[in-house]
């Protein structure tokens, strides 16, 4: 069996002074106690690399006007095309309620998956900028066909009428009509994936991270982030969808259009202002070595206690001194095999011999970090089932309640979603100013509550949420099928609607700062990309829930739950089926989130500050 030897770090330590790495020697400490890893480990760095990132001149807050615009109008095109989307493929498509909600949650998931490639090319290849551009030609181009299956009658089926709807005797899409409608989708989901993964990296990229100034633009990027996020949402929940709703289908898709033309000029107005990270190189090849490494190394022994000797580990400097430097921990140990220098895995110039065969310490706590934000991620998953229903059985629901504001004005099914999005808009504000420096007292946290903990609350409120809703539909079924002329108000679904936001708002927000805070600085695009993978597992368990529900349910003499006419189906007990589902989620993510330990970090030395801190983290167990 191999032994490493001790006195090959001496070689590699020339790794340091010569081409390999345009670094100097850094010294490191010896060992690194899972103990101690509450506290950021500190590894000062030579003077002369400090003064090498000090030459970067980041856009700031003069790209903002360009980045955040482009993502605004982008958003507002997209949500305005689809916010009222199961409305459409009923209506005009003429799909039945069940084909037209398996529609949104596929397409809905491919979306939402897509941006996992996306952050995949633009970490490893070709930039973030390139990869929004290519992503909003391509969502143009998307949102463009979609327009076209409304305008031109050749590209949707035939009108058809209220009465003819409900006795099923409306002609079905063509193939080539489905086939276009298709197309258009994947247009849009390959814009999408190229967008999303990018545009909040892109924006972070703007700002110095190592300067108070970059850490203040920086939070309040997230802050202006998500301000124009629910901006948009309420514009296209109100504005957008009655245009398409009660003016024209083609009107109601043609101004999205048109505004993803704007969102693409200010995107290259602001070409020359911008920082253009350089790509880091293939993620997924780095995960591979470390792993085929320490497979490699497999009869190696640890240690037995927890101390890491960093002089048998190949810890370089990073190349690129505006990613995070993170200490070798005792998480997940294993894969600690992969750095152990042995005898001749070393050159002279102190470079590997053999990547497959030893991977640095930044590349296996990378994985490290990536793996240990899997379980979380898989929580989030069956948590985001309670907000997919918003654009479906919600609308479904809202199609059969009375939704009059005084005797003319008839609000668009699709329009209730703003009574979650209100909720967002008011309570952010407050938890922000009341309620998190009241709770930063008791905790000591400077959030008022950690970022695991405002995720679980986040779970309790999708629990609640689809508890609330079943209770709701099973009364509004009662009192329709009791009196079928006298609909009930439209506000009967404010209690379900204000839980999924309240839901959001600490589920959604945890997980992308959770992301962000977790994931290492190189492939945080991947991490943006996870969160839009936790909306598409949702949308495909909710697929898959639908089709199980609608096939099992259903007898000869009853209709299943989820019938098109939902006052003699039992949607209630759907929505109960999924509350349970989420009851038991919850204590999955309690069991995760124990054992959880935040990421360590590494500080840099400055010419006047010989500690700052590059990223605040610790390893303390929520």
């Amino acid at each position: 069996m191999m032994k490493p030897e001790a006195s090959v770090y001496s070689h590699f330590t020339k790794c340091f002074r010569n081409t390999c790495y345009s670094s100097k020697p850094v010294s490191h400490k010896s060992s690194i106690s899972d103990r101690d890893s509450d506290d950021a480990v500190t590894t000062p760095l030579d003077r002369s690399e400090t003064a090498a990132s000090v030459r970067r001149k980041p856009g700031g807050w003069k790209a903002m006007p360009y980045i955040l615009g482009n993502d605004t109008l982008e958003r507002l095109a997209t949500f305005g095309l689809l916010a009222n989307f199961m409305v459409y493929l009923t209506r005009e498509v003429h799909l039945d309620q069940v084909s037209a909600s398996n529609v949104i949650y596929i397409w809905y998931g491919v979306t939402n998956f897509a941006p996992l490639l996306g952050a995949f090319v633009s970490d490893a290849y070709v930039g973030r900028f390139r990869t929004i551009a290519f992503g909003s030609f391509s969502l143009l181009l998307g949102m463009a066909t979609l327009t076209m299956t409304t305008w031109l009658p050749e590209l949707h089926p035939p009108p058809c009428s209220g009465n003819q709807q409900k006795l099923g005797q409306c002609l079905p899409p063509t193939k080539a009509q489905l086939g276009f409608l298709i197309l258009g989708l994947g247009f849009v989901s390959v814009g999408t994936g190229g967008i999303r993964p990018c545009s909040i990296p892109f924006g972070i990229d703007q700002f110095d991270p190592n300067t108070d100034d970059g850490k203040k633009g920086i939070k309040s990027f997230f802050n202006w982030y998500y301000a124009t996020f629910t901006v948009v949402l309420l514009i296209t929940s109100t504005l957008v969808v009655y245009i398409q709703d009660k003016v024209s289908w083609s009107l109601g898709f043609g101004i999205p259009t048109v505004l993803m033309c704007g969102s693409i000029v200010l995107l290259f107005v602001g070409v020359r202002i911008y920082v253009h990270a350089k790509p880091q190189g293939s993620m997924f090849t780095s995960i591979a070595q470390v792993l085929v490494a320490a497979y490699k190394k497999r009869q190696l022994k640890l240690p037995d206690d927890k101390a890491i000797d960093g002089s048998k580990l190949y810890d370089p400097p990073v190349k690129d001194l505006l990613i995070q430097k993170l200490p070798p921990t005792n998480q997940i140990r294993f894969l600690n095999k992969a750095a152990i220098i042995l005898e001749n895995d070393i050159k002279p110039d102190g470079c590997p011999v053999n990547k497959w065969r030893l991977c640095s310490v930044q590349q296996v706590e990378d994985l490290k970090c990536v793996i240990k934000t899997m379980p979380i991620w898989a929580s989030a998953i069956v948590s985001f089932t309670a907000m997919t229903q918003q654009a479906t059985f919600t609308v479904s629901q809202a199609l059969k309640l009375n939704r009059h504001l005084g005797q003319k004005f008839e609000i668009p099914a699709g329009s209730l979603i703003v009574i979650s999005l209100l909720t967002i808009g008011i309570f952010l504000p407050v938890y922000d100013r009341l309620l998190v420096p009241a709770l930063r007292k008791v905790t000591k946290d400077e959030g008022g509550v950690t970022v695991l903990q405002r995720i679980g609350i986040g779970c309790i409120f999708s629990v609640l949420a689809m508890l609330v809703a079943g209770f709701i539909e099973k009364e509004r079924r009662d009192m329709a099928n009791l009196h079928p002329h006298e609909p009930v108000s439209f506000m009967w679904l404010a209690p379900q609607l204000i839980l999924m936001g309240l839901c959001e708002a600490f589920s959604v927000i945890g997980l992308l700062e959770f992301f962000n805070r977790e994931f290492p600085d190189h492939i945080r695009s991947v991490g943006n990309a996870l969160l839009s993978c936790s909306f598409a597992g949702s949308s495909y368990l909710s697929s898959v829930l639908v089709t199980v529900v609608h096939r099992v349910t259903g007898t000869h003499s009853k209709p299943d739950w989820l019938t098109n006419d939902i006052n003699a189906g039992r949607l209630d007990l759907f929505y109960f089926l999924l509350a349970g589902i989420g009851f038991l989620n919850f204590f999955y993510f309690l069991f995760c989130a124990q054992r959880y330990k935040y990421k360590g970090t590494v500080q840099k030395e400055d010419d006047n500050n010989p500690c700052v801190t590059v990223e605040l983290g610790s390893t303390t167990t929520t």
